[in-house]
């Protein structure tokens, strides 16, 4: 489930560690290093989730996210303190937070509590399965298997590979590869692109009998079963 995600956190070192997991996760990643540069980011631009660290210079975490609510913001809130009682975390929940996370804390479990704010907030249950012919990804385990045999891919690979598979049969250009699994919104003049196709037709195609990434001539690649 590939989310918008504004982190709003003063602490440096651990701002980068955050957004450097969550584009690893195949995640977009907005950083904010303090309270009103937050606030401002939060207004200007739709999130799927905020991380909120509660110790913010220019503008605490409690009275920005209760100005957000205040204002008809809904974005889920992932409050983020080493503040851990549990009057801390009532307060967090208070100001119109939606989940409260005490420092230190798993990413893994940052991540699947991230995935819960957003499931409510969607209120739908986010696809967690791709299939393409015997090709299967898991979008939990963040594994991926043909015919049954696990596939080892880099994390830029497999969020290549997950978004040709929400576009199975369709021709994905590269433009549309750069802006979705890069979050380019430019011509970076490389061939980054090709590059990746071709370590994934290496892992998922050079084995197996039957190709399942084409080339579309002058367009793009399309990932799809190879007529019987």
């Amino acid at each position: 489930m590939d989310m918008k995600v504004l982190v709003i956190e003063d602490d440096r070192q651990a701002a980068a560690y955050l957004a450097k997991g969550l584009k690893e996760a195949g995640h977009v990643v907005d950083v904010a290093n303090d309270g009103k540069e937050g606030l401002f980011l939060a207004g200007a631009e739709f999130y799927d989730v905020m991380i909120v660290d509660r110790m913010l210079p220019g503008r605490d975490g409690l009275s920005l996210v209760e100005i957000l609510r205040a204002t008809g913001n809904d974005t889920p809130v992932l409050f983020l303190s080493a503040l851990g009682s549990v009057d801390d975390r009532v307060k967090g929940l208070r100001a119109g937070g939606d989940d409260y996370l005490t420092k230190p804390f798993a990413f893994s479990e940052l991540l699947a509590r991230m995935e819960v704010l957003a499931r409510r907030r969607g209120g739908a249950a986010p696809q967690t399965r791709l299939s393409v012919g015997d090709l299967e990804m898991d979008l939990l385990s963040r594994t991926v298997k043909r015919a049954g045999r696990p596939i080892e891919l880099l994390p830029r690979e497999f969020a290549l590979l997950e978004y040709l598979m929400r576009n199975a049969g369709s021709v994905v250009t590269r433009t549309m590869m750069l802006e979705n699994v890069w979050d380019y919104h430019f011509d970076p003049q490389t061939n980054v692109i090709d590059v990746h196709i071709a370590r994934l037709r290496q892992k998922i195609d050079k084995d197996f009998p039957a190709p399942l990434i084409h080339t579309v001539r002058g367009a793009g690649y399309s990932l799809r079963v190879p007529d019987a």
